[in-house]
């Protein structure tokens, strides 16, 4: 049982949440409708940090944890969600945890018996991926180039449902009947309640001052 602040930046989606006991408490986010936009968490992270715990009345001192979203994802965005969950487990003398992106992503899915694979741009044709059924990971994650070839040993397999970003890349390319596309989603910091309270309760938590984001691929400056 722990109160967890929930910090979500690998896209252009600014996304705080707060977890009590495994479930969302407060929220505030600047994706509403799963639009891709400029990158603004700079200048807005803090600000909704402050909206989410005075609205869900607790005070940064009755933090049990700060959970922060891994990777992949943009670089820019990940160094300026883990900076800030640093800087707050540091001066709150609080643990960090870490929630893989892709597979707080995945839970946006709530349909069973099907395979899950979230898509996060990654640039020209390629995307982030990784593969998910009964929400356990099933294929490791990679940064691929998609083709209509991709993915093929799950869509022949049973109905199969890509979401993300990246998801607007591949769903030209493909054609097949087993196929699902969820176009306008982004990773939230909703998603990360549940996640970053099964990781607490194991003492599952990562080294301040050593943890780095998930970045997949070597930045380039563009």
């Amino acid at each position: 049982m722990a109160t967890i602040l929930c910090i979500e930046t690998a896209t252009t989606n600014c996304s705080v949440a707060l977890s009590v006991n495994g479930s969302v408490a407060a929220f505030k986010e600047d994706n509403p409708n799963g639009e891709q936009k400029g990158y603004s968490h700079a200048e807005k992270l803090h600000g909704y940090i402050e909206e989410v715990l005075a609205s869900g009345n607790v005070s940064k001192s009755n933090l049990d944890a700060i959970a922060v979203s891994k990777g992949p994802g943009s670089y820019t965005g990940l160094r300026i969600g883990v900076s800030a969950a640093k800087g707050l487990c540091y001066a709150l003398e609080i643990p960090l945890i870490s929630i893989s992106t892709l597979q707080s992503l995945s839970l946006q899915v709530k349909e069973e018996d099907t395979f899950v694979i979230p898509l996060l741009d990654a640039r020209r044709m390629e995307v982030y991926s990784a593969v998910f059924f009964s929400e356990k990971r099933i294929r490791e994650t990679k940064a691929e180039i998609v083709t209509e070839d991709s993915f093929l040993e799950y869509t022949d397999k049973k109905k199969t449902i890509f979401i993300g970003d990246g998801v607007s890349k591949f769903e030209p390319l493909c054609q097949h009947p087993n196929t699902t596309f969820i176009t306008n989603k982004l990773p939230s910091a909703k998603q990360m309640a549940a996640l970053s309270e099964k990781k607490f309760k194991t003492n599952d938590f990562e080294d301040v001052a050593y943890f780095e984001p998930y970045y997949l691929k070597d930045f380039i400056a563009g």
